[in-house]
């Protein structure tokens, strides 16, 4: 068994295993030498895709996933329950997510910006898990109407979405790195609500950013960022 290094959870027990490499830079030859009876790996981060061709091109017997939902993550972790033959522990983990699907937007709703990477500003689009994520932590995603798995966020875009908050969550950064200054200082921002108020936030995006169990929690920690803004209203 081995994994990326970007694997970091659960940590005791994935501290101790073998690294292949980072998740856009993965060293076959490595996965070759674990002699895996499958490769695990998805499509949710541009880049991956070179990934997948690697591991393809080498051989390897692999499970690929590219959720764009709450119940396609579900559905992931059944599948990949039945792959490692256990079934059972993936039904209890998918079954969890099953309860929240499909909650309508509220009418009092907080527009959240969520920042996959700072400059340019990149946010989740339409086909993203995000969406259904801040619907149930009482906001919405401005730019959920794009229909894409991701977009650039302009300046004049940010301007019109008028963001409550703005929630740091760049990928491959560690959240200790986040910087709220290099949100506050950006050229044309500074009438933002977010910006004005102050109401930047910080939320690996290890809570919002990889389909598995922890979006579970990381539902509850945009469920404080929401209720930071009702109370700063």
């Amino acid at each position: 068994m081995g994994v990326d290094d970007h694997s970091d959870h659960p940590a005791d027990v994935v501290g101790h295993l073998p690294k292949i490499g980072a998740d856009l830079d993965i060293d076959v030859g490595k996965i070759r030498q674990l002699a895996p009876d499958l490769v695990i790996t998805s499509l949710t981060v541009p880049g991956h895709e070179r990934c997948l061709e690697r591991i393809h091109e080498a051989g390897l017997p692999y499970l690929v996933t590219r959720p764009q939902s709450l119940a396609d993550v579900a559905g992931d972790i059944r599948r990949i329950g039945r792959a490692l033959d256990a079934e059972s522990a993936a039904e209890r983990i998918a079954g969890r997510f099953d309860a929240l699907t499909g909650r309508p937007r509220a009418s009092d709703s907080v527009p959240v910006l969520v920042e996959w990477w700072p400059k340019p500003v990149i946010a989740p689009a339409r086909r993203s898990w995000v969406n259904e994520m801040l619907v149930l932590a009482g906001g919405f995603n401005p730019f959920a109407h794009i229909d894409a798995e991701s977009t650039e966020v302009s300046v004049a875009q940010a301007v019109e979405a008028m963001p409550e908050a703005v929630v740091m969550s760049w990928c491959g950064v560690k959240e200790s790195k986040y910087r709220p200054h290099v949100v506050t200082r950006r050229d044309g921002w500074q009438n933002i609500p977010a910006i004005r108020k102050g109401n930047i936030h910080a939320v690996s995006e290890a809570w919002l950013g990889r389909p598995g169990p922890r979006l579970l929690d990381g539902i509850e920690r945009l469920r404080a960022v929401v209720d930071n803004c009702r109370r700063s209203a």
